[in-house]
């Protein structure tokens, strides 16, 4: 795929966007979740060995394919290291897979409300390196905990100067301001994001695009604007902590969004299971996130 049969792959492919990018404190999280506990790694030269293992199991399994899985976002040493002997992004892009990339570094401690992104000072090498590997696009995240005004602006303007930042690398951003869930006032946070981002789209140059990953509205169908915004390539939701069968049912009943799950597609997978095993459960995963995101259902 060149970089235009990329970008229509996104725009209107019938699939979901796979998250395979924890990174740093939630990487022991993840592979205990694999089945893999701590104390099996010395330094994290080995832990991320073993991530990158079980990343690559995904990507080579015969159900991980471009029918279904349309993309897939990737932590910085996934991108950099290799899949049966390629380039991760190139091993994606030969199953038909769109490879996007993780840029953010973290998050600060929570001020009104929210929590902004930490600095990422190396971003220009890091988009420039992307990009040479055929990168698509990059995803970067913030948190929104409560539905405070100012702090969702000042959310919302960072995301927007750094989209612009990777638009200027010919790389296409997946803004993600994640709502927390578990938020009391959530559906009061979904509502103001909405405006705020809307305000910002509508000041985009004409022919940016940019995509947007946003955790499943309190309201279904409350993001229809974003997702029919003409600046707006794509809406994807992420899962937020619900449970794969939670975050199904929900994102089933918003038009026009598709899933981009982390947990919710990888929770069953085991290091222990063999390898019908492990396609069997990931194939079941990837059928449920996909009728989700493709066959919706009235709220």
């Amino acid at each position: 795929m060149n970089n235009q049969q990329m970008r229509e792959k996104i725009a209107a492919g019938q699939g979901f966007i796979a998250a395979l990018d924890q990174s740093g404190g939630s990487t022991p999280k993840a592979l205990k979740g694999y089945g893999i506990e701590d104390g099996a790694w010395s330094n994290d030269e080995e832990m991320f060995g073993l991530i990158h293992q079980m990343r690559s199991r995904i990507i080579t399994s015969p159900c991980f394919t471009g029918e279904k899985v349309i993309g897939a976002i990737l932590f910085e040493r996934t991108m950099d290291g290799e899949v049966e002997g390629k380039p991760t992004p190139q091993a994606l892009i030969e199953r038909g897979v769109v490879p996007f990339i993780k840029i953010d570094k973290g998050l600060e401690d929570e001020a009104n409300g929210v929590q902004l992104m930490k600095p990422m000072p190396d971003l220009d090498a890091l988009l420039t390196r992307a990009k040479s590997l055929g990168v698509f696009g990059t995803k970067e995240r913030s948190v929104i905990n409560q539905a405070n005004e100012a702090g969702i602006a000042e959310i919302v303007g960072q995301q927007f100067e750094v989209a612009t930042q990777v638009l200027r690398h010919g790389l296409v951003p997946i803004i993600e301001p994640e709502v927390n869930i578990k938020s009391a006032d959530r559906a009061a946070s979904d509502r103001i994001l909405k405006d705020e981002i809307l305000r910002h789209l509508d000041r985009l140059p004409e022919g940016s695009e940019v995509m947007l990953k946003l955790s499943i509205p309190a309201e279904p169908g409350l993001f229809q604007p974003l997702v029919d915004h003409p600046r707006v390539l794509r809406v994807v939701a992420l899962s937020g902590g619900f449970s794969r069968e939670e975050a199904c049912r929900e994102l089933a009943k918003n038009p026009g969004m598709i899933a981009s799950f982390s947990r919710a597609l990888l929770s069953d997978l085991r290091h222990q299971m063999s390898d019908e095993e492990f396609n069997t459960s990931l194939s079941g995963a990837i059928d449920e996130i996909h009728a989700a995101s493709t066959d919706k259902v009235p709220a």
